[in-house]
């Protein structure tokens, strides 16, 4: 697992433009990612999702979340999330251990 202090960092800078991560924060162009480790993927119930997401219905984990964060539209084709990924395995890791705070 990564560091979750940098992650905090790494999301504000890259992920907090359309994520929010606090408790019954709003969704924005993305869903909030308050919980989001262990929920299955397009199942908030606050947020429009594609069909291809919901479809997809995977579990986010640190191993599904790394696939997803690295390359967005190949894990989950058809998403919106027009962001197109992190390519440094350390800052997915880092990202990801903040995820894992958020519970």
């Amino acid at each position: 697992m990564g560091d979750p202090e940098r992650g905090k960092t790494l999301f504000v800078r890259m992920c907090s433009m359309c994520h929010t991560p606090n408790q019954g924060g709003a969704s924005k162009l993305g869903p909030n990612l308050f919980g989001v480790v262990g929920k299955v993927s397009g199942t908030n119930t606050n947020f429009k999702y594609t069909q291809q997401m919901k479809d997809k219905a995977v579990t986010w984990d640190q191993t599904s979340l790394d696939a997803y964060l690295e390359f967005p539209k190949q894990f989950v084709p058809g998403t919106r999330m027009v962001f197109n990924g992190i390519r440094k395995p350390d800052d997915r890791k880092d990202i990801i251990a903040y995820l894992y705070t958020l519970k």
